[in-house]
């Protein structure tokens, strides 16, 4: 670029014309001209000033520590993941229950005199579920609730009666043990048990209740009405309908009140939606 403008200047000078766009000069400054470009350019440093500043209008400085920061958390993987816990199956449920049933010593005078404990039987997921008072000399000896001929006369009632198979419903009583003489359960005596009753009752979960007998009825529904007026009509227990008869050992002493308990069962099998004959 810089040779272009000699020969420019050089045309200039031989022409005699000394106009260089706005600027006019004499064909002898040419040479100056020329010489000033071949000289190598004098850059003179520039100097920073510094700005000055008012104190004033200098706002503090404040320094803000920076937020803490947290450790990195080490990834674990656990070598096996903890299954939640599952419900027991009903049988296996209440065969645990049955085996704690076993070692129960709450009532000494019980624990004495009885041969074993008599748990329950039947399907433990039956929507029906008899419940008597306490095991007699037979169910002590078999350890089955309702065996002999009480247990005879229930075993019709469902099947004659009630056209249903034994192995249908489940069987069981307020007390698990023998209570010496066949006396009736004492206060005491049920209230130590009935925490394994209403834990029979949960696992089964049955719809309707067939209370045989008062001592049955009144400590289920916990009431002390006789059982001649706690029959007849359906009570609600925690959801679960419940109907009152005649315990059949006193059916079997008491044979004319045996009508009464076929019109209980005929009550419970319309509620169960039972065809009557």
């Amino acid at each position: 670029m810089k040779q272009g403008f000699y020969d420019y200047l050089e045309v200039l000078q031989m022409s005699g014309i000394a106009d260089w766009g706005p600027f006019t000069y004499l064909p002898e400054d040419a040479e100056k001209i020329q010489q000033f470009f071949a000289a190598p350019p004098v850059i003179t440093p520039l100097v920073a000033v510094p700005p000055v500043i008012k104190p004033e209008l200098v706002a503090p400085l404040v320094l803000t520590p920076p937020p803490p920061v947290s450790p990195p958390i080490p990834e674990t993987v656990p070598e096996t993941v903890p299954e939640m816990p599952r419900k027991l199956a009903p049988p296996k449920a209440l065969a645990l229950l049955a085996a704690e049933v076993a070692q129960c010593e709450q009532c000494c005078e019980l624990v004495e005199y009885r041969t074993q404990t008599v748990f329950g039987t039947g399907n433990p997921n039956a929507e029906l579920v008899f419940l008597g008072e306490a095991p007699g000399a037979d169910e002590d000896k078999q350890g089955v609730p309702f065996v002999g001929r009480a247990g005879q006369l229930l075993t019709d009632m469902i099947t004659k009666g009630m056209r249903l198979n034994r192995e249908d419903v489940y069987i069981c009583n307020i007390l698990r043990c023998r209570p010496p003489g066949n006396r009736n359960p004492d206060p005491k005596e049920a209230t130590n048990c009935r925490l394994f009753l209403d834990r029979t009752l949960e696992i089964i979960q049955p719809k309707y209740i067939c209370c045989l007998g008062a001592v049955a009825a009144q400590n289920l529904l916990a009431t002390d009405k006789t059982i001649g007026k706690l029959r007849g009509q359906v009570y609600d227990y925690n959801g679960i309908k419940v109907v009152c008869t005649y315990h059949p050992a006193y059916l079997l002493r008491s044979p004319d009140n045996k009508g009464k308990a076929w019109e209980d069962l005929k009550l419970l099998m319309r509620e169960m939606g039972i065809p009557l004959k």
